[in-house]
């Protein structure tokens, strides 16, 4: 619960954050428009946000026929989390990873890509499955596609903003610090925000895995190849950046300006807290 409304408060600044770009942009017509469209978003994110983050990834709906091992382990986890049992999916992603979606567990999604099937062992693939899981149970997955979607419009929004000129206070608002604020530091505010949201919430989805599982090497072990693979320069083919804090492991790997704001929290530490979990 009080991670939950820890979430919820990062989340309120980043909304402000982004109506503070919508004054800077468009003095009061713009604070209007930017309040409009944050309750649009979060709107459109309640009902169809997992729709958008599988559409995006070329996700595919995946039957029992299909991948009979998934959906045995996906059944028995669910058992013990007293979960609903959740559509699952695949994507063409060559590289192992997983996602999970949806506004709350009677309307989530778990996501799978090809390699991650092709490249875990049942053990591995139990921990990544609960770790997703474990995200549906502690139902942050909701706060963070909004959370994306919303640093994703902030960029978006001033870069149109200075591709096209900006306000001058046209309108009693706005003017030229304001805007050159939020053309520098709302971007990186935002970004560091969804981090923090999303770092939380992974060590969290780790700690639920092991609860559910009672294997911390598993999950160990998966995020050990995924980090692996990562090392070795593979870089995601299919899977979208915007929606990168959704992923169990970040699939893009840059350089260490980079890696130090990721969404993700480092895989040796995350292992080191499992494995800490277990003992």
């Amino acid at each position: 619960m009080i991670q939950n409304l820890k979430l919820l408060f990062l989340l309120g600044i980043l909304t402000f954050i982004f109506l503070f770009v919508g004054y800077s942009v468009g003095g009061q017509s713009g604070l209007i428009l930017a309040l409009l469209l944050a309750i649009g978003i979060q709107g459109i994110s309640f009902w169809n946000s997992d729709k958008i983050a599988l559409s995006m990834n070329q996700a595919q709906p995946l039957t029992v026929s299909d991948a009979p091992e998934l959906y045995a382990i996906t059944r028995e986890l669910c058992k013990r989390a007293m979960l609903p049992i959740p559509k699952l999916y695949i994507t063409p992603e060559p590289t192992p990873n997983a996602f999970a979606t949806g506004r709350d567990p009677e309307h989530s999604a778990v996501a799978v890509t090809k390699g991650l099937l092709q490249t875990l062992t049942r053990d591995e693939l139990e921990g990544v499955i609960a770790h997703e899981l474990g995200h549906i149970k502690n139902r942050d997955v909701f706060i963070s596609t909004i959370a994306a979607i919303l640093a994703s419009s902030i960029s978006t929004i001033v870069q149109f903003s200075y591709f096209f000129g900006g306000s001058r206070d046209r309108e009693g608002g706005g003017g030229i610090i304001p805007f050159l604020v939020s053309a520098i530091i709302a971007p990186i505010a935002a970004l560091i925000i969804q981090m923090m949201i999303s770092r939380s919430r992974e060590y969290q989805a780790d700690a639920t895995a092991i609860e559910l599982t009672g294997k911390p090497l598993g999950l160990a072990n998966a995020l050990a190849k995924l980090e692996q693979i990562s090392q070795k320069g593979y870089q995601a083919e299919t899977l979208q950046p915007a929606f990168s804090s959704l992923y169990i492991a970040n699939p893009f790997r840059g350089d260490f300006f980079s890696n130090l704001l990721s969404t993700h929290p480092p895989i040796s530490k995350r292992i080191e807290r499992i494995m800490n979990c277990g003992k």
